[in-house]
């Protein structure tokens, strides 16, 4: 087992991706409806589409840029940073962030931070730090609470952030509550168009295959993403709030951007139905392992429900609607940093809506 970690077929911890060897020994029933899964979501297509007698408003979503800045940032209409603006959450440091971002074009720009950024926190702020204050520049800072933003064409979105994260780290890290206490229920305005959260959502309790990868120290071409695959149950490594994802479900937001998961960044549709809802319940249930799966048990239940629910609404969605986009919605990790390289090399995720 340590030969196959250290050449890769193996992960190192929890919060690297599941190798297609883990997948298939932790359970190859999960592995094969994430597979299918995939494929319904790719052949449901698009979310949703912009408003055609308007225009659309382009969002530009990063995470997790730990104090770098040599990121790539495309043109649009709203710049989000889902936090983790640094590494060691200083003054210091989270003011040169803020500068780099005030410095960009977009018409408005939108921060939530995260636990890292420990500035945020009065109860993780450094000695040295506090009585120092920091100069936004324009940059919205949400916190626990809402704002509405005006685009061309008329066009508005209520967007609403918050930085609470599950306990991950010590008391330098912010806004961390005990998983037994989430903060969540309802908290979110149900007339949300945006959710802007540190913590990615998550089905899951015990840790079980939601996805396979192998790891590579060198980041990716920085390419956009148009990535829908089912990587993770919703692209958090089973490290995100399951409260998190109750509220999603409560308000249904048409775009969800989140961070904090590194190796989880990339983008998967939602759309809140059964196909959805069976998916998540089996890849809550507790792995039984490579030989254990291939008995009955109550797993293959939600694996038969995926593949009825979700080849039943693609068969809705081509015969009864048609071509185009869904009313549905979009889930992004924006996080930039290329898992714990220290480097980063994820594209940024931009979002027609």
């Amino acid at each position: 087992m340590i030969l196959l970690t250290a050449i890769g077929l193996r992960r190192k911890n929890d919060w690297e991706p599941l190798t297609l060897i883990d997948a298939i020994l932790l359970s190859p029933l999960n592995l094969l409806v994430t597979i299918i899964y995939s494929i319904i979501l790719f052949l449901r297509g698009r979310p949703f589409t912009p408003p055609r007698d308007k225009p659309a408003i382009r969002i530009v979503c990063l995470s997790d840029t730990h104090d770098r800045t040599d990121v790539d940032i495309p043109l649009g209409d709203l710049l989000i940073h889902a936090g983790d603006l640094t590494n060691a959450g200083t003054v210091a440091d989270i003011q040169a962030q803020l500068d780099w971002l005030a410095a960009q074009p977009h018409q408005h720009k939108i921060l939530v931070c995260g636990n890292h950024d420990s500035f945020f926190d009065p109860s993780a702020r450094l000695p040295e730090d506090r009585g120092k204050s920091l100069d936004f520049k324009g940059i919205r800072y949400l916190i626990r609470d809402a704002v509405t933003l005006e685009f061309k064409g008329g066009r508005h979105l209520k967007i609403y952030g918050a930085p609470d994260i599950p306990t991950c780290g010590g008391s330098e890290m912010a806004f961390q509550y005990d998983r037994s206490s989430p903060p969540w229920t309802n908290t979110v305005p149900i007339d949300t168009d945006v959710l802007i959260t540190h913590t990615p959502p998550v089905s899951l309790i015990s840790s079980h295959i939601t996805s396979f990868h192998f790891i590579s120290s060198t980041p990716p071409a920085k390419t956009s993403s148009s990535n829908t695959s089912p990587k993770k149950t919703h692209l958090d490594l089973n490290l995100g709030c399951p409260a998190l994802l109750q509220e999603v479900w409560r308000v249904r937001p048409k775009l969800h951007v989140f961070g904090h998961v590194h190796w989880g960044h990339g983008r998967q549709t939602v759309h809140f139905d059964d196909c959805q809802r069976a998916y998540e319940a089996l890849m809550s249930r507790p792995p039984r392992g490579l030989f254990r799966d291939l008995f009955p048990h109550a797993g293959w239940r939600d694996a038969l429900a995926v593949l009825g629910y979700g080849i039943h609404g693609v068969v809705w969605k081509w015969l009864m609607v048609g071509p185009g986009g869904n009313t549905s919605s979009l889930m992004v990790n924006a996080a930039q940093m290329y898992g714990n390289t220290g480097r980063l090399g994820n594209p940024v995720e931009v979002v027609d809506l």
